[in-house]
């Protein structure tokens, strides 16, 4: 009955790969990198907020802010991104806000970077990493001109 065990246990990956269903080096990899795909929680200077991690089609990954607790002024306005040194996207809604674009998945340091993030509270754009903690929680790092700054993103859904 072993012998049939491991016989059946060595013999189906190998059916699979023979078959082609197997998976590829590069779909093994996708599949670590889709972990960051998903809904995130954050508090950040006093905000509250819930940002969206999503690939894109060329196997990038781009974060934009989906909900903010707090999104209308006390005149009832939409807030919207004043601060960002595009003036074109100054009138994007709080909630609408693009932090990251584009970053790509490193398998060996099992992370994600390669790009910018956004803060909308200053206005600037710093370099960009995204590691998962023991505690599942994403930290996400931003770098500029040596200075760095760490936020931690807990995945909701």
């Amino acid at each position: 009955m072993r012998t049939l065990l491991l016989s059946a246990a060595l013999c189906v990956p190998f059916m699979l790969w023979a078959s082609g269903k197997g998976l590829n080096a590069a779909q093994e990899e996708n599949c670590g990198a889709d972990r960051i795909a998903g809904i995130y929680f954050v508090e950040y200077e006093g905000e509250q907020s819930k940002i969206s991690i999503f690939p894109n089609g060329d196997g990038t990954y781009s974060a934009k802010v989906i909900w903010v607790n707090n999104r209308t002024d006390s005149k009832g306005n939409v807030r919207t991104d004043t601060k960002n040194p595009d003036k074109s996207k100054r009138n994007t809604p709080c909630d609408e806000i693009v932090l990251i674009e584009n970053m790509s998945y490193d398998s060996r340091k099992e992370c994600w970077g390669n790009a910018k993030v956004y803060d909308p509270v200053s206005g600037i754009k710093a370099n960009v990493t995204c590691s998962f903690e023991k505690d599942g929680r994403l930290k996400v790092r931003g770098a500029l001109m040596g200075i760095g700054m760490s936020v931690y993103w807990d995945k909701i859904e």
